[in-house]
């Protein structure tokens, strides 16, 4: 996976360069030669935020500077930089940098600055990550499936996970799948393996995964931390230096260990270079 961190310094000036235009996440992930879902997955564990958090901070953050060095009208800004209205613009304003539009105006106000990113890799003390590559047959995958955001998607699924475990107690999940919609949203299936002779229960749903590569990433110790960890270091340090393979299909899959044990796994999806 040669070139990623390159890729992602071209879609940040990609950003950069559109940030007065209507953005696409699919448009502004070719840059990187990735698809969105990928991209977006990689730019939060790289960045800190969603890539919808840092075109706005950036819309923000040059909307202030044009509002408190010139004589523009707040709802031109607003319109300038992708609001519908002065109140929606606002009201995002105020969030970000403490005051409103119309203050940003005066002399002295104080505003928040929020500069383009530049995506670099420091190099600190070898550590090993450890994985596997496995060849798994096409399987069938059996749960309750929504449609979440990128932007909500950390706070919305343990929602849903707590929300699995109020209705569906009995329900054995193994898998936390996430597959690709449509660029933009992902859709998550809290999920068990599918099992042909039993009925799929009113609610339920049936996803097939296909066959092809996987690189498998075990996780020790409690939960959130331990995946957490682990994808963090899959992203940051494993995939930038895979010479190997590149980035598989748009799905990926977390595989939970029994409840009593304190181990679990990421499948990322990859194909040979």
């Amino acid at each position: 996976m040669q070139g990623w961190i390159d890729g992602i310094q071209n879609a940040l000036e990609y950003i950069e360069e559109h940030l007065l235009e209507e953005l696409d996440v699919r448009d502004v992930a070719a840059q990187a030669y990735v698809s969105a879902f990928h991209f977006q997955r990689v730019f939060s564990v790289l960045c800190g935020f969603t890539v919808g958090e840092y075109i706005r901070n950036r819309r923000l953050s040059l909307a202030a500077q044009e509002l408190s060095a010139t004589d523009g009208r707040v709802i031109d800004v607003a319109l300038a930089y992708g609001y519908e209205s002065p109140d929606s613009f606002t009201r995002a304003f105020t969030r970000f940098h403490g005051i409103s539009p119309s203050a940003a105006k005066e002399k002295g106000a104080k505003l928040r600055s929020f500069a383009p990113l530049h995506i670099q890799i420091s190099l600190e003390g070898a550590r090993m990550l450890e994985y596997k590559i496995v060849e798994k047959p096409s399987f069938t995958v059996m749960g309750l499936s929504r449609t979440f955001s990128n932007e909500t998607s950390y706070s919305e699924i343990p929602k849903f996970w707590q929300e699995k475990m109020e209705r569906y107690p009995d329900f054995a999940a193994m898998y936390g799948v996430c597959m690709d919609s449509n660029g933009k949203d992902f859709t998550y299936l809290i999920a068990g393996n599918y099992i042909p002779w039993e009925d799929v229960p009113e609610g339920f749903t049936t996803e097939t995964i296909p066959a092809g590569t996987w690189a498998v990433f075990p996780c020790r110790g409690a939960l959130p931390e331990a995946l957490q960890a682990v994808n963090t270091r899959m992203w940051k340090e494993w995939v930038p230096s895979c010479r190997e393979y590149k980035l598989g299909g748009n799905y990926n899959i977390e595989m939970y260990g029994p409840p009593d044990g304190d181990y679990n796994e990421i499948w990322l999806p990859v194909k040979p270079v």
